[in-house]
């Protein structure tokens, strides 16, 4: 039997040998879907004998894409070389520096701006129009820009569209204005890769038939979340041919809210004609029970396919439900328990917790941190999104394009070489006026009287970057990099600092060095082909977070959103009340609610052996304390799939019904199940407790009295609470319960 349908089961082995024509596989979590497209790849070259050019597979991260090349040559014993396996975007880079020039206002060594890049050109705009910045935000007007471009309108488009409209015009304008800077730095941001792409591919009828006949078989990974953009660039692909593969899951899109449209994979047997639909839904991730509660889950919603995970590996243990009385208490919970499981046989890194929104997290790293329990939190800034690293990765950028203002601006000042606020404003409205580069103009200075005074210094700039010019196109990029900290001296003046800050950002800066070996290794690996300078770049903007996402020994905490992807042994899920989640904004439609659904369902399904169902009775966030209902999406769990602690007492409608309110559990750092639902203490209330009693405080958990003074009404306690905290309460304004 051949390698690459050996094991397959058979749903899986119906997918990948499925005939020519547009094909839908709806893969469940855990379904091994990846497999199934990387063996359909193998199947394609192997028996059908399509090139591997031919082969156009598209994902979502690098390390998704990096993972299905390496499987596909696996399969083929690396005999062949796939070239057009990566993420839509690095496709699209792929393309454009082929046939920009042809098409587009672009040459093939343009820029890519990240979201910093991106608001710092917008406030550009902002200033060059007279806009309030406090009106109208760079961030919300990144958002309206990152829409146009997923929904494929032009400025021009954009303006006609929202005509009528004051503030939505005002918007249109800075989006003109901030389209045409791209085009003078020969920049493009994240999203105008795929945009401009289409537009690319719908413009020019050569380049259009260039790539339509090259790709006879087109396949996409993780359909569900695709956009209108990647849409239409797929749709255009396959016109000819008519061999589109995709793999989705509808259960799974969770991406509305930037742009991903789940009527892609919803539609997709009304859109290519002759569809054949493929359900994988053997799951060889999850016991039995998490799958039988997801599907609990996800039955509720309209909008879907239908289909129903299940799995042969047994029933496993119920999903654990605790309720605590506040959020502070059940971050305790959490560690708690984390605890003890890494007290048997499970490894931190095994083991997350998920939340709805980043504010629930302080809590959870205060618990995790006071229990001494390693962990990390899953999103934070990125390697190549630290200021010291963007800092040499502007000169890198100004040395491959002088025209790009925004580097110049970066750059002219890091570090420190006695070039103005005054000055640089002077060479930057020269440089609108004359419609030139900033680089030009201060490689003129002489010229202008008005920058004569620092004409030498903007010369000694000039002359450098010219230097490290010439090192770029004669040496290699581990050579221009070392020519850049000598000729710069950005380390030296790190170290002049001699901070603990600065000695890291010297450490970043010296990574980045190892960033650039690793990455020419790998490029002639992949490519076989010596990297280039706006290769190396190009990769540097397209890394997300995923993809340096290291299996280290710790707790992971993260959002349910950038779980998606993931697994872990456990699966701790918090903050489960109506208005956290679901969100309070997904109420305003029944879509949007399903879309919460869907983000609880991948939740869940994240969890291969323990799942823990979390929530509070009241929470504090951004300062205010409100209290909660329990969230729908626990009152769909069937009470047969959950573990409950004794001592809480079942309501007769459901095991999460709203209206039981004496169902608080509180956990000791011992583990003890305290009931606490006769809490009812009263301001004023002076209860008998000596040095040693065990306490419990609304607010701050359970504690030990370690000191009492005074009498009567005058009493002090002292008190160690179990979370760290030690606090000093006047008896008589304290409420507090002896346990």
């Amino acid at each position: 039997m051949e390698k690459y349908i050996k094991n397959l089961n058979e749903q899986q082995l119906k997918a990948v040998l499925a005939k020519d024509g547009p094909i839908l596989v709806l893969a469940g979590a855990g379904s091994g879907k990846t497999r199934v497209l990387t063996s359909r790849i193998a199947y394609l070259v192997k028996e059908k004998k399509v090139h591997p050019a031919s082969v156009l597979a598209i994902t979502f991260t690098n390390k998704a894409a990096k993972e299905m090349r390496i499987r596909v040559e696996d399969l083929l014993d690396n005999t062949m070389y796939f070239g057009w396996i990566g993420t839509f975007h690095s496709m699209c880079v792929k393309m454009l520096r082929q046939f920009c020039e042809q098409a587009l206002p672009y040459n093939k060594q343009f820029m890519i701006y990240d979201s910093d890049d991106k608001k710092i050109v917008i406030k550009d705009c902002l200033k060059e129009l007279d806009i309030d910045s406090k009106m109208y935000s760079p961030k919300m007007i990144a958002h309206h820009i990152s829409s146009a471009k997923n929904e494929l309108l032009t400025p021009k488009m954009y303006e006609k569209k929202h005509v009528a409209d004051y503030q939505m015009s005002i918007i249109s304008k800075i989006y003109t204005l901030y389209q045409h800077k791209l085009e003078e730095n020969n920049a493009m941001d994240f999203d105008d890769l795929i945009f401009n792409t289409v537009l690319m591919l719908e413009n020019n009828e050569n380049i259009r038939n260039y790539f339509q006949q090259s790709f006879r078989y087109i396949l996409i990974d993780e359909y569900q979340d695709t956009n209108e953009a990647q849409y239409r660039f797929a749709e255009i692909l396959a016109r000819k041919h008519n061999n589109i593969f995709v793999v989705g899951d509808d259960d799974q899109s969770i991406y509305g809210w930037r742009g991903a449209n789940i009527k892609n994979i919803l539609n997709f047997e009304h859109d290519f004609k002759g569809c054949q639909v493929v359900k994988l839904e053997q799951n060889y991730r999850s016991t039995s029970n998490i799958l039988d509660a997801a599907n609990a889950v996800i039955k509720h919603n309209v909008g879907r396919k239908g289909k129903n995970l299940w799995t042969d590996q047994g029933k496993g243990e119920k999903i654990h439900y605790q309720k605590a009385y506040n959020g502070v208490n059940e971050a305790l919970i959490v560690a708690t328990e984390i605890k003890k499981l890494c007290d048997k046989d499970f490894e931190c890194n095994q083991i997350a917790v998920l939340y709805r929104t980043n504010a629930q997290s302080r809590s959870i790293e205060l618990a995790l941190s006071k229990s001494s329990i390693p962990y990390r939190v899953y999103g934070s800034l990125s390697f190549y999104s630290r200021k010291e690293v963007k800092d040499v990765l502007a000169y890198l950028k100004l040395i491959l394009n002088e025209h790009d203002d925004l580097q110049f601006k970066r750059t002219i000042n890091e570090p420190k070489r006695g070039i103005g606020k005054t000055t640089m404003t002077r060479v930057e409205q020269i440089a609108i006026v004359e419609g030139k580069s900033m680089y030009e103009i201060a490689s003129l200075a002489d010229k202008y009287s008005t920058l004569k005074t620092a004409a030498n210094k903007l010369r000694q700039f000039i002359k450098m970057i010219e230097g490290l010019k010439a090192t770029e196109k004669s040496g290699t990029l581990e050579e221009l990099y070392d020519q850049v900290m000598t000729q710069t001296n950005i380390l030296g003046n790190y170290n002049l600092v001699n901070t603990i800050e600065s000695r890291s950002r010297i450490e970043n800066i010296k990574e980045l060095k190892s960033a650039i070996v690793n990455y020419v290794d790998e490029f002639y690996e992949e490519n076989g082909q010596v990297a280039k300078l706006e290769d190396f770049l190009a990769a540097c903007t397209l890394a997300t977070d995923q993809d340096n996402k290291q299996q280290q020994k710790e707790v992971t905490i993260m959002t349910l959103h950038a779980a998606k992807g993931l697994e872990f042994s456990v699966v701790f899920i918090t903050g489960l009340e109506e208005g956290l989640f679901p969100s309070m904004m997904s109420f305003e439609s029944e879509s949007k609610i399903e879309e919460e659904r869907r983000l609880c369902y991948v939740g869940i399904t994240r969890a291969k052996e323990k799942l823990y169902l979390l929530n509070a009775s009241e929470r504090t966030i951004y300062g205010k304390t409100q209290h909660y209902q329990d969230s729908r999406f626990l009152n769909e769990v069937p009470s047969n799939f959950i573990n409950r602690n004794k001592k809480q007492k079942r309501s007769k409608k459901s095991v999460f019904s709203q209206t039981n309110k004496t169902t608080q559990i509180s956990i000791t750092r011992g583990g003890k199940a305290i009931d606490i639902a006769g809490y009812k203490a009263i301001q004023g209330e002076i209860i008998d407790v000596c040095v040693g009693d065990r306490i419990l405080h609304k607010k701050y958990g359970e504690g030990t009295i370690e000191k009492v003074s005074g009498e009567n009404n005058d009493k002090v306690y002292e008190i160690v609470f179990d979370m760290g905290d030690k606090k000093r309460f006047m008896a008589a304004f304290t409420k507090l319960k002896k346990i």
